[in-house]
């Protein structure tokens, strides 16, 4: 079943989201702690992430920059704000750290190879591996971010399996297209400088609006895909 791996993945992201509600009551230093801890590690991701597409940085800053002014112009990162403003005033929640919390988990959980490799490979073949490792370190991270960050961890599972359940959906029916490892590394180099950025918010280094980013990813693929087929193009009629 192409659609196994997305729900295995939801379910540990909500089951870890559980446990690190019940088990909250964690010294504020050793919070604090952990938090650096994971906003370097986040970072560190990020840069590998982004360095997997060196030869195509062209592509990668020119989507950033495209996708930037997309996402500035719907205001991405307000709407995401407000929307979890809502989620915040309907759970009896304040103080912006469930909308922070949405984000971070998000863009941690839904960006990256292992979840572009994994539902494609779901949707594929039909296997979950790669997804199904995916959910082991999802499930275990969002132990420690929700006993840090709150329970607006647990709410990124649902676009997480809107995300990928689409990735695999589409790649079950049109898979041929996706199976194309240079847009994948492209996607995850883009992906990446998210992350990056993402990083240094849980540090508190700078404030980044990482919401008004998010459509480079898309940008990145569509730039990508159009630049191979054009390729292909201009080498048949041998230009």
């Amino acid at each position: 079943m192409f659609f196994a791996g997305p729900i295995v993945n939801t379910a540990a992201i909500l089951i870890g989201t559980f446990i690190g509600a019940v088990f909250h009551r964690i010294p504020e230093r050793l919070k604090i702690t952990v938090m650096q801890g994971m906003g370097i590690f986040v970072a560190v991701l990020g840069v590998s992430m982004a360095l997997q597409a060196p030869g195509d940085t062209l592509y990668v800053v020119l989507s950033i920059v495209v996708g930037g002014v997309i996402g500035s112009l719907f205001d991405l990162e307000g709407k995401l704000e407000m929307f979890g403003s809502w989620l915040e005033s309907k759970l009896g929640h304040s103080g912006g750290k469930l909308s922070q919390a949405f984000v971070f988990a998000s863009l941690v959980y839904g960006v990256g190879s292992m979840a572009i490799l994994g539902s494609i490979q779901s949707g594929v073949s039909g296997k979950n591996t790669i997804l199904y490792l995916k959910s082991a370190l999802d499930g275990f991270s969002s132990v420690i971010f929700t006993s840090t960050m709150g329970i607006g961890i647990g709410l990124s599972a649902f676009p997480i399996l809107l995300y990928e359940g689409g990735l695999a959906a589409i790649a079950h029916y049109f898979g041929a297209h996706l199976r194309n490892v240079v847009i994948i590394s492209d996607v995850t180099a883009v992906g990446g400088i998210l992350i990056v950025g993402i990083g240094l918010n849980v540090l508190e280094i700078a404030k980044i609006r990482v919401g008004n980013l998010l459509p480079s990813m898309f940008v990145v693929a569509l730039f990508r895909y159009i630049g191979l087929h054009l390729g292909s193009v201009l080498s048949f009629l041998h230009i």
